[in-house]
């Protein structure tokens, strides 16, 4: 059984990623339904938090059927992020999560997000403030370090260790390479399997199917994966994942009508929760992989994308399910 202080999240669990303007309440609670066992919020800038910047404080949003859940935060100023973690502890969530990875340049080159992996005494320093500002468990997200000549991995585990945290997830590339190339999970192994690292280990990167999630299981021994990606669009990855370890049999993938259940499920909510404009706006990146696969699908495409009407994209997902039933459409 892996456990986050006391939350107790299966042998295997699989992991959403935090992921900006893709892991809000609407995409969550389809990935929640579908297989997820521990889901964060996007990443939430400590500045905006004790601001009490709109954008910032709506990313607070949870629900009790999403739990076990953390909320996440970045910043690269220690009070600040002291603040922020108290914040967030006010939310209610089961874990706090520091945000030492994200490799955009607004953040990592102002010192936060992976640019801390620059300064591993002020990570240090930064994390042993949270931990002791809350009473939440404290986990981290970060990647191999800035470049290839700056890897400390290893290391950056130890330090947050000794100060506190009870989880940490890696991925699997450096903030030089953002998400180009492969990434390299044999560092996230030796952290795994350092005789001194005794917190749970997630790994993430390049997790897009469910062979290779056992794959890198049994190859690298983490105690979970963390899935970001290949998600969007497609939140029956985690199941698909859960039956291939469970039996050795792969999943069958969901059928037309299922794909157009999710996905109005999914509008619906984002229209709720975010207003028409923005509701519709965020939505977009997802239409792709809903319905990835099907034949002389892209007239449709550009009809969902384009659309500002609520009414008519659900009328869309209808017709949809019409004049593709029946098609061996999914390839």
């Amino acid at each position: 059984m892996v456990k986050i202080g006391n939350i107790e999240l299966g042998d295997f669990p699989l992991l959403l990623a935090p992921m900006e303007d893709v892991s809000d309440p609407p995409f969550r609670a389809v990935c929640k339904e579908n297989g997820a066992d521990l889901m964060y919020t996007e990443f939430i800038s400590s500045e905006g938090l004790i601001r009490n910047a709109y954008k910032s404080v709506q990313k607070l949003d949870i629900y009790d059927y999403e739990r076990p859940i953390g909320i996440q935060i970045f910043g690269d100023k220690i009070e600040s992020m002291r603040q922020a973690a108290e914040i967030a502890e006010g939310a209610n969530p089961e874990i706090v999560d520091i945000n030492y990875g994200c490799p955009v340049k607004k953040v990592a080159c102002k010192g936060a997000g992976a640019g801390i992996l620059l300064d591993l005494p002020k990570m240090q320093q930064m994390t042993e403030e949270i931990v002791k500002q809350v009473s939440l468990p404290v986990t981290v997200k970060t990647r191999l370090g800035w470049d290839d000549s700056t890897i400390q991995i290893v290391e950056v585990a130890k330090r947050l260790q000794d100060v506190g945290i009870q989880a940490l997830s890696i991925h699997g590339r450096t903030r030089q390479q953002m998400y180009k190339g492969e990434a390299d999970w044999t560092m996230i192994g030796e952290v795994k399997n350092h005789p001194d690292i005794h917190i749970p280990i997630f790994g993430n990167g390049d997790i897009d199917s469910p062979e290779k999630a056992l794959e890198y299981k049994n190859r690298y021994g983490v105690d979970g994966v963390m899935i970001g990606r290949a998600s969007i669009g497609y939140p029956w990855i985690f199941n698909e994942i859960k039956h291939f370890m469970k039996t050795g049999e792969t999943l069958a993938p969901p059928n037309l009508k299922e794909r157009v259940s999710v996905a109005k499920k999914h509008l619906s909510f984002s229209l709720d929760w975010k207003g028409e404009r923005q509701g519709i706006f965020e939505m977009r990146r997802h239409y792709t992989n809903y319905f990835r696969g099907i034949r002389d699908f892209k007239p449709y495409r550009t009809k969902l994308v384009e659309s500002q009407n609520p009414q008519e994209l659900f009328e869309l997902l209808d017709e949809i399910s019409v004049v593709f039933e029946g098609v061996n459409a999914l390839v």
